[in-house]
């Protein structure tokens, strides 16, 4: 029987809901959201981030990065500066105290989700990553699978625009 559509859709939703909820528990620990934790990551080793890149790359909406970045700011977690390059850009990049906070984050959820997502072999998460880059990838890019690829982590790389 052929698979739907709909059936990878189900599985994909489902396996990042409870993946969500299970780093959610983590996290409450340190009154800290997903998106919250998602984004100090994106930050991570950066000289900072543009917050188109970084809506694009953390999924979400513009208006809701503001009001996240807005609550990193009042937690002195994040800054804001204008880019050099182009004085119309806004870079965000973490402060002393958000590097600190995303290793403790990073630490706590590692305990929780060990070496490899649960239920996995690290053979089958190696197999899972770029495949799941690619998939990402190619629906980033309207199906175009050609001059897509993925970085080492698995992350989707596509053509610029």
């Amino acid at each position: 029987m052929a698979r739907q559509p709909q059936d990878l859709l189900h599985l994909l939703t489902r396996a990042e809901r409870l993946a969500a909820r299970r780093i959610q528990s983590v996290l409450d620990a340190y009154d800290c959201s997903v998106e919250a934790w998602r984004v100090l990551d994106l930050l991570s080793g950066d000289e900072g981030r543009s917050m188109t890149a970084l809506a694009e790359d953390a999924a979400l909406p513009a208006p809701t990065l503001t009001k996240l970045i807005d609550q990193l700011v009042d937690q002195n977690l994040v800054f804001r500066r204008v880019d050099p390059a182009d004085r119309r850009r806004v870079l965000v990049q973490l402060t002393p105290r958000g590097l600190r906070r995303r290793r403790q984050l990073s630490r706590a959820v590692r305990a929780e989700w060990g070496p490899t997502p649960p239920g996995l072999t690290e053979d089958e998460e190696g197999q899972l990553m770029p495949l799941l880059g690619r998939l990402s990838g190619a629906l980033a890019d309207g199906g175009d699978k050609e001059g897509t690829t993925t970085t080492a982590a698995g992350n989707p790389v596509g053509r610029a625009r």
